[in-house]
């Protein structure tokens, strides 16, 4: 049957009108925005697009006993999930029990079942929640006070609260056998708990995390990423790119114009002024890990490559750093699986972690006559080798000591020394260009030290160069190639790196 003009005419002014209200009401990741219950001061949900932080205010008399008022920033899921968010109050306030937070509720009625993670203008920190509709609201005090980062986690029908104040460990508490519906509504509050009062915070690095399903495959199954930017000094950090795909291990251009990632296999230039992406020509190299660096200069790119001619083992390769080249081999058929993690200032030699004689060391190569240099002899895993900007020192990780955590040593491999000592394993040591400081990431105290697995609850963490007490810079859900390579802006002031959700 043949459809008219006038139909397809009507048609596409219909998906426009939709697309057209859609835009109109989300902000930014979110849906919508309600007052629920009797907010007698109509409050407002904004959102930067410049900043991706968002601005609420609200009124109302409370959150408890059997119903809420409150403004309520919100979209809906399905399932289990994580949000996390950083928020301050904005102003002294007038109540010291005015309420920031997270809440899943049923639907947008104020005596709605519901949990709520929050805390209040006088620093009470609580897990709350409402078994029935209609109901009393009961909680679970936590620990902790005044905390700005609040993360709330759904597991089936358990809950878990963890707050910190920036740049500190979590404080958790749970809630357990609580039953709410599959689809929920989800989202970020203010309350004044004073009908004739607007209250309001501010919300930054919000994030809706879908996780993985706890029956995965690793390295065959995969969650959709998420590239991030952060400023090191104040923690903000921006989303410059969402893919369903999954992407790994950014490293920053020395001109700092453009990021380098892989993707099942690939290379990918990000240009950051135009927010293009386009293929990293590797030539033959299309089966590349995520131990891919530049060199100090930039001139040169390395890339550790499974070779199809050698049972698929990962061999060191490097070419000019804007690709379009023939990769030219650097390590031997037949030596065993080499993982690259950096190169030497001058740009002789690479520092890689080899698999040799059954176990994983670290070994420097001469890039002209592929001359290996062992300079670890551990049972144990050595691994994440990377030089100081000046040549002198070179930093990684080990298991030697039980947990995975941070090392260093000289260039020739002698005065091999530890930097972390708490119960994190610690992987992945980048130094800032300016040599001040030392990122790394910490993923949980409960898993294999000597495995770096996807999607689990990590830190991104740094350290003065010269050692000292780690702090804590972005609480991330991601692992496995967040940060594997060298991620500093050249300036020192930023680091790049990947999170990860269903998408």
């Amino acid at each position: 049957m043949k459809i008219s003009k006038l139909y397809y005419l009507l048609l596409s002014c219909t998906i426009l009108a939709i697309n057209a209200v859609q835009a109109q009401n989300q902000i930014g990741i979110f849906d919508n925005n309600s007052d629920i219950g009797d907010c007698r001061i109509k409050g407002f949900s904004e959102y930067s697009v410049e900043n991706q932080t968002y601005k609420i205010g609200g009124s109302g008399t409370n959150m408890w006993f059997g119903k809420d008022d409150f403004q309520y920033l919100w979209t809906t899921i399905q399932g289990d999930f994580i949000l996390r968010a950083e928020v301050k109050f904005l102003g002294t306030g007038i109540d010291p029990h005015r309420k920031v937070g997270w809440i899943v509720k049923n639907n947008l009625d104020a005596n709605s079942k519901h949990v709520n993670a929050t805390t209040h203008g006088d620093g009470l920190t609580s897990l709350q929640y409402r078994r029935e509709i209609g109901g009393e609201t009961s909680e679970v005090i936590s620990s902790d006070t005044f905390p700005d980062v609040i993360q709330l986690e759904r597991s089936g029908n358990t809950y878990i609260m963890s707050t910190a104040k920036y740049g500190k460990e979590f404080t958790s508490v749970e809630l357990k056998d609580m039953e709410l519906n599959k689809a929920v509504y989800i989202g970020i509050y203010i309350c004044s708990h004073n009908p004739e009062v607007m209250e309001t915070a501010e919300y930054r690095n919000v994030r809706i995390i879908r996780p993985v399903d706890p029956d995965f495959t690793p390295y065959r199954d995969y969650l959709g990423s998420n590239l991030e930017i952060m400023d090191v000094v104040t923690g903000h950090r921006k989303i410059i790119y969402k893919s369903a795909h999954s992407i790994q291990a950014p490293n920053w251009t020395t001109d700092g114009k453009r990021l380098i990632y892989n993707s099942k296999g690939h290379l990918y230039n990000y240009e950051i002024s135009s927010n293009t992406i386009s293929p990293l020509n590797t030539g033959f190299a299309i089966n590349n890990n995520n131990d891919h660096v530049l060199t100090f200069d930039g001139t040169l790119l390395g890339i550790s490559n499974h070779n199809p001619d050698d049972g698929r083992t990962s061999a060191l390769y490097y070419l000019p750093a804007e690709g379009d080249s023939i990769p030219k081999m650097v390590t031997k058929p037949g030596v065993g699986a080499s993982y690259l993690h950096g190169w030497s200032p001058d740009n002789k030699k690479m520092v890689f972690t080899g698999n040799r004689n059954g176990a994983y060391d670290i070994y420097t190569i001469d890039i002209d006559s592929g001359k290996e240099h062992q300079l670890t002899y551990q049972p144990t895993l050595d691994d994440g080798p990377e030089y100081s900007p000046d040549g002198e020192t070179i930093f990684f990780n080990s298991t030697r000591s039980g947990k995975m955590k941070l090392w260093k040593m000289k260039a020739n491999g002698e005065d091999q020394t530890q930097l972390t000592f708490d119960e994190y394993n610690d992987w992945f040591p980048h130094i800032s260009p300016d040599k001040k400081w030392i990122a790394f990431i910490s993923f949980p105290k409960d898993i294999d030290p000597a495995d770096h697995p996807f999607y689990k609850h990590c830190l991104l963490r740094i350290m003065p160069y010269e050692g000292g007490t780690p702090k804590v810079i972005a609480y991330i859900y991601g692992g496995q190639g967040s940060i594997n390579v060298p991620s500093w802006s050249p300036d020192s002031k930023k680091i790049t790196f990947v999170t990860n959700t269903k998408l």
